[in-house]
């Protein structure tokens, strides 16, 4: 097993990434299950495939399983489900010293956390991820949120987890889609300011996706340590340096809110894009050759991850699509913020950014 300690201040915590975690789920979380009855909050399919043997585990340390199973799927984090969960777990008498176990990947953890964070103004969590994109980026941090129809994660809080146990064992059961949705935020550190790993990713990121033990371990643990590393210098994301965990994400928002947040383009999907997007727009800036942005791409587009806006046919103009950006999270006085490269790992953070230039780059994209 490794562990990283993420450094906090006041309020650090360990990422315990191995095998079999959840079998052993009791044993990792002690005593802060101090209750004979635990609150677990998941999806219909994550239950199905790990329900069982997380059960199993608390049983023979004599707690009982207490499940809230929700729907898979974006449209779970919604002011309905973040309701009734809060009162689901007030009839069930949490209280401010318990735990909460967030059982599957970023959209049960943003919900359970945001949950957690304003029951009795703050209960504990403890995350359980169980895909790629939660163990290597959502899980870690303490960003929680829900979505609403004026865009993703724009009602959220910060609250970091007790613990988080990333079991590379569950990587296995997730569909081959769902686990290169995942690897899109594996290649993000790579490209914000860790230019090895992007070769690492690019000599190695295949055998991730097929199953690679070691490439996988390898994989999770880079990414956890470049996460903790820029969330112990920036939680609350004030000085800019949290902001480059958001490489694509400008763009991969837009182009979700334009699929209605469905699974017609998953969240690491639309990262993925949003990346190759930024680096051909950083490109088109003179910032970076277009030869490294189209590195970017192929790499992207070898893992089966979707690296040309005109493969999602979309029946929207570079302008339309450049309005769903006003919504988002980063924006200052009216001001678009933009995260764009000067090369491989070299990311940073810009506020030049014009939405008329983004709209005639979308514009022109979209044509191809």
């Amino acid at each position: 097993m490794t562990v990283i300690p993420v450094d906090i201040a006041g309020r650090p915590y360990e990422v315990r990434i191995g095998s079999g975690l959840l079998a052993d789920v009791a044993g990792q979380c002690g005593t802060r299950l101090r209750k004979p009855h635990v609150p677990i909050v998941t999806d219909a399919n994550v239950h199905a495939a790990w329900g069982a043997v997380v059960e199993a585990s608390l049983r023979a340390a004599g707690k009982q399983a207490l499940w809230r199973i929700l729907p898979p799927g974006e449209a779970t984090k919604s002011w309905e489900h973040l309701s009734a969960t809060v009162d689901w777990l007030l009839g069930h008498e949490v209280e401010r010293g318990d735990h909460i176990l967030a059982l599957g990947g970023g959209v049960i953890g943003d919900l359970t956390g945001f949950a957690a964070a304003i029951l009795k103004r703050g209960c504990h969590f403890i995350q359980l991820p169980t895909t790629l994109l939660a163990q290597v980026d959502s899980s870690v941090g303490g960003k929680t949120a829900i979505n609403t129809p004026a865009g993703k994660n724009l009602v959220g809080a910060f609250h970091q987890p007790a613990l988080v146990l990333a079991d590379l064992d569950a990587l296995a059961t997730l569909p081959a889609r769902e686990l290169a949705s995942g690897y899109a935020e594996v290649v993000k550190y790579g490209l914000i300011d860790d230019p090895a790993f992007f070769a690492w990713c690019e000599a190695h990121g295949r055998a991730v996706l097929a199953g690679d033990a070691n490439a996988r371990a390898h994989a999770v643990a880079t990414s956890v340590a470049a996460k903790a590393r820029i969330v112990a210098q920036d939680e609350f994301e004030t000085t800019g340096m949290r902001a480059l965990l958001n490489l694509g994400h400008t763009f991969g928002h837009a182009l979700e809110a334009e699929t209605g947040f469905s699974n017609r383009l998953l969240h690491g999907e639309g990262v993925a894009l949003g990346m190759v997007l930024a680096a051909r727009f950083s490109a088109r800036r003179g910032l970076m050759g277009e030869a490294e942005a189209e590195r970017i791409a192929a790499h992207i587009a070898s893992v089966g991850l979707p690296a040309d806006v005109r493969a999602l046919g979309l029946n929207v103009s570079g302008g339309q699509l450049a309005a769903h950006m006003l919504h988002d999270k980063k924006v200052d006085a009216g001001r678009l913020a933009f995260l764009l490269m000067r090369g491989i790992g070299q990311t940073f953070l810009t506020k030049d950014v014009s939405l008329a230039e983004v709209s005639d780059f979308l514009a022109d994209e979209l044509k191809g």
